[in-house]
């Protein structure tokens, strides 16, 4: 048997998200897909920890919504959901909280009634607000004792200063003075109809897609919320967090950039790609495979609605952490110097498209992704667009971009372990 030569397309059309506006002024966008009996429904509130007030109050509320409700305890909602095979998730990230349900289409209206209740009526139950607190407070004390929490929060301080939105790092001693009128507060204000939208995928008809639009218009208008100030980033180049006896030590490396509007976004994509976005990068090749100083390390662009950055990161071991950070320095340096090879670009390029093939194989993938666009300010046709940048993308244009965003002097650095490497020459 011969096996076929891969397919790679040179264009993905992905289909529209039908739009209505609802009486409050949400934005309930559809993608119907009748091939499978299922359905998920993504509520989108600007509810995430950059614009709250008080310390970890986006999160709670967030993560409480479904622990007891007007009608409904903690442990009704469980038991309700569990019994008709239905999924409820809740992510909060710095700018945004998604909450999503997922059910079979027989027990839509069933799981809309818990959702209808976990949305609009949350009681922020006291015990379950102090319970919930202790717990977190615990959890976070103990990801602080490992170097890669560190080193990650650390990152994001150097990177935007201490007092940014985006970088600031609460104690977790604030959870102690966490309220429930606090966290009431935080729902008020942020989770009502001019910051939210919903993404409906699957199986959605007419009926459906009315319950759904006859929640998402109960959501009130006009919040409270405070205005968030965010400030110029200050970024410090090199940063240290000592962790004594540490047997490892975690290393950040990037710089602030653009967030995916950016014409150039994709074109880093691509470069970051190649530096370690894949098992066969070139910083696998060389920290794991050549020399043995990690099991992985991973390079990519991250967005956020206001700023974007690229970042590398990896665990090593302490006594070979300098010797490290020379690798990757000089993987970046190579980018910026030598003109990649055509062959490793085409293979970047096809890891890149097959990617995004994989994530968009199903409804609720391409309900992710338009999700991201929606944010963005994009609709679906920029999917394809995306694809094309990516395609059309040349050795040339790969060394332009890494001589013009990668230079040493502007990389942020950051290392959390037992001993500083910037005394040594790097």
């Amino acid at each position: 048997m011969i096996q076929p030569p891969p397919t790679i397309p040179a264009s993905v059309e992905v289909m529209p998200a039908a739009r209505r506006t609802l009486r409050n002024g949400v934005e309930l966008y559809t993608l119907a897909s009748n091939d499978f009996e299922v359905l998920r429904v993504t509520f989108l509130f600007r509810a995430g920890s950059a614009v709250q007030q008080v310390p970890f109050s986006a999160t709670s509320t967030a993560n409480l919504l479904a622990e007891g409700t007007r009608d409904l305890t903690a442990q009704q909602i469980a038991e309700r959901l569990d019994f008709y095979g239905s999924w409820f998730d809740v992510s909060a990230d710095r700018d945004c909280t998604y909450i999503s349900f997922c059910t079979l289409s027989k027990f839509f209206a069933q799981t809309l009634e818990v959702a209808e209740q976990i949305l609009l009526h949350p009681a922020f139950p006291e015990e379950e607000v102090a319970a919930y607190c202790a717990k977190r407070r615990q959890r976070l004390a103990i990801e602080r004792t490992k170097v890669d929490t560190q080193a990650r929060e650390a990152f994001a301080q150097a990177m935007f200063g201490p007092a940014h939105p985006y970088g600031v790092s609460s104690d977790e001693k604030e959870y102690d003075h966490l309220t429930r009128e606090q966290i009431a507060a935080f729902y008020a204000s942020r989770y009502t109809a001019e910051n939210c939208f919903v993404v409906c995928s699957g199986r959605i008809g007419d009926e459906e897609l009315a319950a759904v639009a006859a929640i998402a218009e109960q959501l009130p208008q006009g919040g409270a919320a405070a205005p968030v100030r965010f400030p110029e980033p200050q970024t410090r180049r090199e940063l240290f967090v000592e962790h004594p006896g540490a047997v490892q030590s975690s290393l950040r490396i990037g710089r602030l950039l653009f967030p995916r509007q950016h014409p150039d976004f994709v074109g880093m994509q691509v470069v970051a790609t190649a530096l370690g976005g894949y098992f066969g990068s070139r910083l696998m090749q060389n920290l794991r495979e050549r020399h043995g100083y990690t099991y992985g390390v991973v390079a990519a662009m991250v967005n956020f609605e206001r700023a974007g950055y690229l970042a590398v990161a990896t665990q090593v071991g302490t006594d070979v952490t300098a010797d490290a950070l020379r690798e990757i320095y000089a993987e970046i340096e190579r980018l910026r110097s030598e003109p990649m090879p055509a062959e490793e670009l085409e293979l970047v390029k096809n890891m890149m498209t097959g990617e995004m093939m994989r994530i968009l194989d199903g409804p609720f993938g391409i309900a992710d992704v338009t999700i991201e666009n929606i944010l963005c300010g994009f609709d679906n046709s920029m999917i394809d667009e995306n694809v094309r940048r990516i395609r059309r993308m040349t050795p040339d244009d790969v060394l332009r971009l890494a001589r013009n965003y990668l230079p040493r002097e502007e990389l942020v650095t950051v290392i959390a372990g037992a001993k500083s490497p910037f005394d040594e020459k790097l």
